[in-house]
């Protein structure tokens, strides 16, 4: 198997710790009145709002761990959620231009996991310990 790429660590740990202090803070505020006023902006009823956001933080993190395990999926499921995620935000979004920062992450993140070196970690063969 080859070696894991610093870019495919980086990413994958920043996906795992930054999404279990998502579910953190989701916990805290799922109460919150001025938060619930704030996603009643949305075109999304609030319980459409928290079953993706739900599914999105198990994607990632899922996600986080395929991608040290070298398992393409990984990297293919996030990139496929999050542009699905992207699209909808953008229809139902009242807030547009706050998606900008988050797009101009996403497509950091998806050109350090379609690099040469990347590639090549999800692809090569895996050894099996079976």
């Amino acid at each position: 198997m080859k070696e894991r790429p610093i870019s495919i660590t980086i990413i994958s740990w920043f996906l795992i710790v930054t999404n279990i202090m998502s579910v953190i803070v989701t916990l805290v505020n799922i109460n919150n009145p001025d938060v619930k006023a704030m996603m009643q902006l949305s075109a999304l009823s609030l319980e459409v709002q928290y079953l993706m956001m739900v599914i999105g933080l198990i994607i990632s993190i899922s996600c986080g761990f395929l991608m040290l395990a070298g398992k393409v999926i990984g990297r293919n499921l996030y990139v496929v959620w999050t542009i699905l995620s992207l699209c909808i935000a953008l229809f139902t979004s009242p807030l547009k231009t706050l998606l900008i920062p988050g797009i101009i992450f996403f497509m950091v993140i998806a050109f350090f996991l379609y690099r040469p070196k990347a590639n090549q970690y999800f692809l090569a063969p895996k050894v099996s310990t079976i």
